[in-house]
């Protein structure tokens, strides 16, 4: 394995220095080099959501409004949960790796293949009735009529996630994420192959009984993970279903999940820094360095927020051109050129409270966020969206203020939450954890050369 593998992410001759320049250089550099290849395969594979929806919005109001509707509600619901439940494989191999405990990021990675891949089965019955379920909810017949027809196209990425969600976080928590960069089963098939073909030798031991053992704890540790994603994820698609009960559905339909999809493309660079933070974080834990932790926390938050201020700015200034992007509709357009002031504040708002749920992820206080996330989004957000949007008649503007007053209040309960942690405890923590899971490397080859 490469030295530079294996080596502390922040020494404590860095720690010490009085040269902050320096450290804060040097702490970048580590986050960048987590962070950008996260970025340019989320940006990447949800840049395919966004083209698709160019070519949408250019044929018919209808096919827009139907792809809107399916893949901010479906394809975001499913999202949801597979990307919480593979949440806690980002915890545990990031904490294991910082502790040395190389051949268990393996064994996780395997748990977490199991436990996603029955999940996603489970889901499977909402990609077949699409239809059916819209009409159920009361959505209009010609969009759920071809909306039913575009899920059915979406079983395959179904399956890919449970794949590449969950390789991702194991190469990520280890340094090894250049080989994010494909999409679909491209990005699956090549991450196998660096898997399989030896390049992570110290932390994958080959297929092992153990990864059936103790599956109740990461189990736990997954669902509070996809409690806390899910609650956010399914805050902005209820918004976009209360979206297709207003008077024109086609038009608020359509240009809700345009300003959605322009937000969720600027989130996924902010999602870069939600991987590299946790990656940080739980590395830093895991080897019982909880100042660096603390250091790493604010070098990150000042670098997103420096980029959330660029899109600010470019939201601002190009607002109209954009909506022309989407769509050839005038009255589509105008409504989506109406929401950019709120759309722009979103944009800052999400170069923030993502590294402050990736260092709660790190640390392992999921359950905390989820609880932060119901408050903010299902008590605040969403009945402000619902007052503004239906009693006072602003519409999609009322449902955007909603969803804009939730975000921010869930900002505000993250910083608080992050002040709040005391982190000595939090390495204690991580080491119990690692220490409740840990299997020696003796017992894993046992079981390794039983499966062969």
């Amino acid at each position: 394995m490469d030295n530079s593998m294996e080596e502390r992410l922040l020494s404590p001759e860095e720690l010490n220095s009085s040269d902050l320049k320096r450290r804060v250089w040097n702490e970048s550099k580590k986050l960048w080099v987590i962070a950008f290849p996260g970025m340019v395969a989320r940006v990447s594979s949800f840049g395919m959501i966004i083209v698709t929806q160019l070519f949408m919005g250019h044929i018919s109001e209808l096919d827009l409004a139907a792809y809107g509707l399916q893949q901010s509600i479906l394809l975001r619901f499913v999202d949801g949960i597979l990307i919480g439940m593979s949440s806690a494989t980002e915890t545990l191999c990031g904490q294991a790796y910082g502790a040395g405990h190389y051949h268990m990021m393996g064994v996780y990675l395997q748990r977490s293949w199991i436990i996603d891949g029955v999940t996603a089965t489970i889901l499977l019955p909402l990609f077949i009735f699409t239809t059916p379920i819209l009409r159920l909810i009361g959505q209009e017949e010609n969009i759920a009529i071809e909306a039913g027809k575009i899920s059915i196209w979406l079983i395959p990425v179904l399956y890919s996630y449970v794949f590449s969600l969950t390789i991702q976080m194991y190469l990520q928590a280890q340094q090894k994420n250049k080989i994010v960069g494909i999409s679909s089963w491209l990005l699956v098939i090549g991450e196998f192959v660096y898997i399989f073909g030896g390049w992570c030798p110290n932390t994958w031991k080959g297929f092992t009984k153990a990864a059936f053992a103790d599956m109740l704890p990461l189990i736990k540790l997954s669902i509070s993970s996809g409690v806390m994603i899910c609650l956010e994820l399914w805050y902005s698609s209820i918004l976009v279903l209360l979206a297709g009960y207003m008077k024109n559905a086609t038009i608020a339909i359509s240009a809700f999940s345009i300003c959605l999809n322009i937000n969720g493309w600027e989130f996924m660079v902010c999602l870069g820094f939600l991987g590299s933070s946790c990656v940080r974080i739980s590395n830093e834990l895991g080897m019982g360095n909880a100042k660096a932790a603390k250091f790493s926390i604010k070098v990150a938050l000042g670098t997103s927020i420096i980029i959330g201020i660029i899109f600010w700015v470019l939201c601002m200034v190009f607002s109209r051109e954009i909506s022309y992007l989407f769509t050839s509709s005038e009255e589509i357009a105008e409504s989506v050129s109406r929401l950019h002031v709120l759309l722009a504040f979103s944009m800052l708002l999400n170069s923030i409270f993502p590294v402050l749920t990736g260092v709660a992820v790190g640390a392992g206080v999921q359950s905390m966020v989820a609880f932060v996330n119901l408050g903010s989004y299902y008590v605040i957000g969403l009945p402000v969206g619902i007052l503004l949007g239906y009693v006072a008649h602003l519409q999609v503007t009322g449902l955007w203020i909603g969803l804009l007053s939730g975000v921010g209040v869930q900002t505000l309960l993250l910083s608080y939450l992050t002040w709040r942690i005391d982190w000595n405890e939090q390495v204690n923590k991580a080491s119990e954890r690692l220490g409740r899971f840990f299997i020696g490397t003796t017992e894993g080859s046992d079981e390794n050369s039983n499966l062969a």
